[in-house]
């Protein structure tokens, strides 16, 4: 650990220079997945190892708080890109945009990120420093990274790291650019009226992710997929007005248009539980801001931005949304009452999500549970007001992607601070460092989001999740569409049955059944629970066959984060080529046979898991 009060190589411009590069990647990266698979990873493992490549391997320094600056600046952009992905692409869906117009997005996504940075301050002492209860797994383990790796580890997980980007951009280049592989590959049959379904999507990034987040979650997910796709379905049988639809489009047709609002009852519980649950971490929050320190003579692993620079960033937050609400809106009266809301939503649910990331790690962080929460009282707010139309859908999803970008940055610059504490960052650096990390990615978010949305299209070829739920709730409140709202109760009851059995049964236990990626498994496609539970599940078999390795030095980890880096960035750079070809077939291999083609993607896919699993057991 440093010593408090010595000037030590933190805040560089090299470090700075390095993590915006890193920033950028992993932004456009996670766009990319977020929009494809519902889900993100963060990016600060990937990042210190990169930073360690970089500063011990290549350039032969000691530079542990440099490093970190690099993995806090990649994790703020990271998930800043969740932030935005999950809501924003609702109002192309919906038709309010025709396209995603670079000023509000990029205001939107840095209000938000410094929204979700600035209330974190407050919470730091208590939560990160005090709360014993709270451990913040991913902080922790970055800050082993940091500490234990020498140069050669360094190294080496650098090049494991550019291993994976090879084959997972590989791998994308084979199936979207040759189109030797299928995307998805699926069968259905209907028995007796009832419609059977299998299925899984092709794919490096979700294998990798299942890797990452372990099968603790990944069966989390599956098991939300398995019950949407082989019991709700079936059990819906076939409505007259689908009968002559085929197995696989009815299968489709019945989880997009009842199943997954299972998953949004089960989440609204989620977040409202949430709240409950980590109620304490607010009220910790508010006496947090009587408690910071103001002296100049703290030690600097105390100093975090001082009170005056917090307004500073408050008052210019408000004053962006005034503008930007009033300009999208064009009432000053809903712009004045919208952008009160979101300052409130925003503060109460960086609270939740800094405690709920301590508690049980950001892969359970409930952040889709809490927008859906902000989208829902905002919109009834804006009900009771009178306020209809594309003026009331603008504000409601306004307010929820200002929310959602502040809860998502705030949960993982609470990790970020957490490996800061341990290993004697300065909190001040690191505050900085979110900062320029939150401003300067948001500028690719929005051109990122244009080209994938023209050669891809968002809600059809990369599916958007989270931004099509919160679409179809939203044109239901204020527009004609409708929700199947039965299945929104069956949902929510379906949550307090999870959280009962969860609170008397598994307290205790090892396996826990944590409501959110239960949640998100019913309301993603089960094709992209497969891959993700068949990844955790080969980290599970190698972890049994070796000693436990740490977080960073886990080789199966770092190859993971490469396929995700790689098969994202070579996504949006195939979807640069079309743009430019204006030809989405321009690579593809001619007259290839069907059954081939899906032969192929099951044994591409297979010898991808194949070679994860073997890399990971040489740790």
């Amino acid at each position: 650990m440093s010593t408090n009060n010595t000037h030590l190589k933190e805040f560089t411009f090299l470090a700075v220079a390095i993590g915006i590069v890193i920033a950028i990647i992993m932004t456009a990266a996670n766009v990319y997945l977020g929009l494809y698979a519902g889900m993100t990873v963060s990016a600060s493992i990937p990042a210190a190892v990169i930073a360690m490549g970089v500063f011990k391997g290549v350039l032969r320094r000691d530079s542990l708080l440099e490093s970190n600056i690099v993995q806090t600046m990649a994790s703020a952009g990271e998930s800043l890109a969740a932030g935005i992905i999950f809501t924003l692409p609702a109002l192309v869906i919906i038709g309010v945009w025709k396209d995603f117009a670079f000023w509000p997005t990029t205001l939107i996504a840095i209000a938000g990120g410094l929204l979700g940075i600035i209330f974190m301050i407050p919470l730091r002492r208590a939560l990160i420093q005090n709360e014993e209860d709270l451990t913040y797994p991913e902080g922790v383990a970055c800050a082993a990274v940091l500490s234990t790796g020498s140069a050669k580890e360094g190294m080496e997980g650098f090049k494991t790291i550019l291993k994976g980007l090879f084959f997972g951009g590989a791998f994308k280049v084979m199936s979207s650019g040759f189109k030797l592989f299928n995307g998805t590959v699926e069968f259905a049959t209907k028995l007796n009226s009832k419609t059977l379904f299998f299925g899984f999507d092709v794919s490096a990034a979700l294998l990798a992710v299942g890797y990452i987040v372990n099968l603790h979650v990944a069966t989390l997910v599956f098991m939300g997929g398995a019950l949407g796709f082989f019991v709700a379905i079936p059990l819906l049988g076939t409505p007259v007005e689908f009968a002559d639809l085929s197995a696989i489009d009815l299968a489709w047709t019945l989880w997009s248009t009842q199943v997954r609002y299972l998953g949004v009852g089960a989440m609204i519980v989620g977040g409202v539980w949430s709240i409950i649950s980590v109620r304490q971490g607010i009220v910790a929050g508010v006496s947090g801001l009587k408690n910071m320190q103001t002296s100049t003579q703290v030690s600097r692993t105390e100093k975090d931005l001082p009170l005056w620079g917090m307004m500073t960033v408050l008052v210019l937050c408000f004053v962006i949304m005034i503008g930007l609400y009033n300009y999208l809106i064009g009432d000053t009266t809903i712009t004045i009452f919208t952008t009160i809301l979101m300052i409130i939503c925003s503060f109460l649910f960086v609270a939740v999500s800094s405690y709920i990331v301590g508690l049980v790690g950001s892969s359970n962080n409930p952040v889709s549970g809490m927008t859906i929460s902000a989208l829902l009282v905002s919109g009834a707010l804006f009900l009771v007001l009178g306020f209809k139309g594309d003026s009331a859908i603008l504000a409601t999803l306004g307010v929820a992607a200002v929310v959602c970008c502040a809860a998502c940055t705030a949960g993982d610059c609470s990790q970020d601070l957490k490996t800061g504490y341990i290993i004697g960052s300065t909190p001040r650096a690191q505050q900085f460092a979110q900062i320029i990390g939150v401003i300067i990615p948001a500028f690719v978010i929005a051109p990122v989001l244009t080209l994938l949305h023209e050669t891809e299209g968002i809600g059809e070829g990369l599916k958007a999740p989270q931004a099509s739920l919160f679409a179809a709730i939203t044109r239901a409140m204020f527009d004609e569409g409708n929700i199947a709202t039965h299945m929104v109760i069956y949902g929510a009851i379906l949550g307090i049955l999870v959280i009962l059995i969860d609170a008397i049964f598994l307290r205790n236990k090892k396996f826990r059944l944590h409501l959110m990626p239960l949640a998100v498994g019913i309301y993603l496609p089960v094709t992209l629970a497969i891959p993700i539970f068949f990844g955790g599940l080969i980290r599970f078999i190698v972890s049994r066959k070796r000693q436990e390795v740490e977080e960073g030095k886990d080789k199966g980890v770092l190859l993971s984060s490469g396929f995700i880096a790689g098969e994202a960035i070579m996504g949006v750079l195939l979807a640069i080529l079309v743009y430019v070809m204006n030809d989405s077939s321009f690579l593809a291999v001619k007259g290839l046979n069907p059954i081939l083609r899906e032969v192929l993607s099951i044994v591409g896919f297979m010898a991808l898991a194949s070679y994860l699993f073997r890399l990971a057991r040489k740790n």
